[in-house]
């Protein structure tokens, strides 16, 4: 067990398993336990997501693996979330385990966080995103939904501005503090004047979405549809020609993409061809 140092001097522990190419992962390689446990399986998540996703690679790859998001939550940067630092804290994770180069997979905000690290460096072996369009992305919409998420956060009783409705996205995690959302805020508004359709990359590349994900907002969150499924399944052609893999899930959601029985299938394979192990 490692540790590396952020941009911000906190620092964050990573894991290192298994030999052979290295993969940065940057998931929670502890399972949740109890009450939080049974919430998540509730929503159709996994509390041992991050564990499952190490155990089905670290046979193959030398996976490293570190939990960014929950790093974020516990330690908020509501001035520094941008992507210039996330891409520092993406490198030191990687010196801090000894990979000169690296593949990295990442999901939904994740996922764009590893593209912005891909257009800064060239160490990285390959790039696999999960959950967010490499073209035509959404960071629009997510600057609309984090903003208002942060004004939920900073009113002056959210509460009671929060009841519960049958969106998962919208009541599942419960609303954030302010220093929390406004981080958020800070990377989709540095992200205002990224246009993704201008990239291009060398490295092996993959793309995956639930072919149903398109997260429908209600007023209170944005009141936007954040379209993931669909820029994959439009832009199929132009992806292919920037030497995008693309691989649309039939019938999975936001949610259902994100589990190792879904990524596994897709992930393992595409790493040992691109990586040839």
């Amino acid at each position: 067990m490692s540790r590396a140092t952020l941009h911000d001097g906190r620092t964050i522990e990573v894991e290192v398993r298994g030999s052979g190419p290295a993969v940065l992962l940057p998931v929670d390689p502890h399972p949740v336990e109890g009450e939080q446990a049974e919430e998540m399986r509730t929503w159709g998540n996994d509390p041992a997501l991050g564990r499952n996703l190490i155990d089905g690679l670290a046979d193959a790859f030398q996976v490293v693996a570190f939990d960014y998001q929950g790093h974020v939550m516990e330690h908020p940067k509501p001035d520094t979330l941008t992507p210039d630092n996330i891409a520092r804290d993406f490198l030191a994770v990687a010196d801090a385990a000894g990979a000169e180069r690296f593949a990295y997979y990442g999901y939904s905000w994740l996922a764009l966080s590893g593209l912005q690290l891909a257009v800064r460096t060239d160490r990285i072996s390959a790039l696999a995103m999960g959950g967010f369009p490499p073209y035509a992305g959404p960071y629009a919409e997510m600057l609309k939904v984090t903003t208002a998420t942060y004004e939920l956060a900073t009113a002056p009783e959210p509460a009671a501005e929060t009841e519960q409705d049958d969106d998962p996205w919208s009541s599942a995690a419960g609303l954030p503090n302010e220093e929390q959302a406004r981080q958020f805020v800070t990377l989709y508004e540095n992200l205002r004047d990224f246009d993704d359709t201008k990239v291009r990359l060398t490295c092996p590349r993959l793309c995956f979405a639930g072919s149903a994900d398109q997260i429908r907002y209600d007023q209170k969150w944005g009141g936007v549809t954040v379209d993931i499924g669909g820029p994959l399944i439009r832009h199929r052609a132009e992806l292919a020609e920037r030497g995008w893999d693309v691989e649309v899930l039939d019938g999975h959601d936001h949610m259902t993409t994100m589990q190792p029985a879904a990524v596994l299938p897709v992930l393992r394979p595409w790493l040992s061809k691109v990586l040839a192990v």
